[in-house]
């Protein structure tokens, strides 16, 4: 393809996985925490709500699954696609949730804690662990039934091991992508509904993004669905859960036990939680693989306007061809496609290769042009109403 090389500057926000920064050729990128006019962003938990958005950026990259401290929705106003890295810490979070699984059905927090306070030494030790250890009593995994609700990188993880280690698995996730249905084990059971997933499953172990259709979806009335002394686990998002409803159910015996990720003062002092510090992707392997995984998203972005796993755009994917091309975002209307091929037209400039797809209310396309686009041109296609965003690659 014909064309220049220029300078990407990158910013980052939080401590990113060097094997994913190093994706970044030197000579073709600036990065830092002190970049200023940025092309891009790169971050994990840094909240973005209140960070003021450069004219300059292009493209947004979240290291991690969830999107919640970025408004996605305000980039996407600005034609800014923000990407997010799906399945990449999903072996982490995956062997978390069979710890937690272990961790409430034999008491083993509980344990732990008895036995690292215990005093004395031989026979009288001996003597403590036996009086003391018919408290911690649990229950095997085998044959219990785990519900898994999402049915993503993560949920179909989840439920293949869990297959394995004995248990019936029953999944809901009506989204399910064709990908996780071939991944998921022929075991697992699909429940037509989360009511039928809660009123049968020992376990109920939650796999979703956070989002206006998932905040507070496991709420009293779906506790009140579940199997007397359910355990409830929860590595998604701590709003996925309504807390109050949960301390609820633990005080009258209903639930058995909570493993959260996100620990809360309320959550702590409860015997029956077991409250862990937001270790689902606190791995050395999952943060290189977040951070190669969306370097090399932002890294095509901006190279060659090709869209991968982004939460706002579609993803979009041409191969290049000899010549020049055009990124264009915009709303999602009629006829916007053959505004932008007139203007072309107009100014005797032949496609070579298009590709154009919509998701929800935006839209995107590449376009492989025989000619630079003149800057007149340029400034017509940007003055097009609904569209987001021009680039000339």
């Amino acid at each position: 393809m014909n064309r220049y090389s220029p300078i990407f500057k990158i910013k980052t926000y939080n401590t990113l996985s060097r094997t994913g920064l190093e994706k970044f050729p030197t000579e073709r990128y600036e990065i830092g925490p002190e970049i200023e006019r940025p092309d891009a962003i790169l971050l994990r938990s840094q909240d973005l709500y209140e960070v003021p958005i450069p004219e300059t950026v292009k493209a947004v990259g979240r290291a991690g699954a969830g999107v919640n401290n970025i408004p996605v929705s305000e980039y996407s106003k600005r034609g800014i696609p923000v990407f997010n890295t799906p399945g990449a810490n999903a072996n982490a979070v995956t062997e978390l949730t069979i710890a937690g699984l272990l961790l409430a059905a034999r008491n083993i927090a509980e344990a732990w804690y008895f036995a690292k306070n215990l005093d004395g030494d031989g026979e009288s030790l001996d003597a403590l662990v036996e009086q003391g250890k018919k408290c911690f009593s649990g229950f095997e995994l085998a044959g219990k039934t785990l519900g898994v609700v999402g049915l993503g990188a993560i949920g179909v993880k989840v439920s293949n091991a869990a297959t394995a280690l004995g248990l019936k698995v029953v999944g809901f996730d009506p989204q399910i992508t064709v990908e996780s249905a071939w991944r998921l084990s022929a075991d697992a059971i699909p429940a037509g509904s989360l009511d039928e997933l809660l009123s049968g499953s020992d376990f109920v172990s939650l796999h979703v993004p956070l989002n206006d259709h998932t905040r507070q979806l496991i709420n009293e009335l779906c506790i009140d669905k579940m199997k007397p002394k359910a355990t409830l686990l929860n590595f998604s998002r701590a709003a996925i859960v309504e807390e109050t409803a949960v301390l609820a159910a633990l005080e009258s015996s209903k639930l058995h036990a909570y493993v959260s990720d996100f620990p809360s003062r309320a959550l702590l002092n409860h015997p029956r939680t077991i409250v862990l510090p937001h270790l689902g992707a606190s791995t050395a392997e999952a943060e290189d693989n977040c951070s190669v995984m969306v370097s090399q998203q932002v890294r095509d972005f901006l190279e060659n306007g090709n869209i991968r796993n982004s939460v706002n755009f579609p993803d979009v994917n041409l191969p290049l061809n000899d010549g020049f091309r055009l990124a264009i975002a915009n709303k999602n209307v009629p006829g916007m496609v053959s505004q932008i091929t007139a203007i072309l037209a107009e100014n005797r400039i032949n496609i070579v290769d298009m590709l154009n797809k919509s998701r929800g209310n935006y839209a995107y396309s590449l376009l492989d042009i025989n000619d630079k686009v003149p800057m007149e041109a340029l400034a017509r296609l940007s003055s097009i109403q609904g569209v987001l965003s021009v680039r000339a690659i």
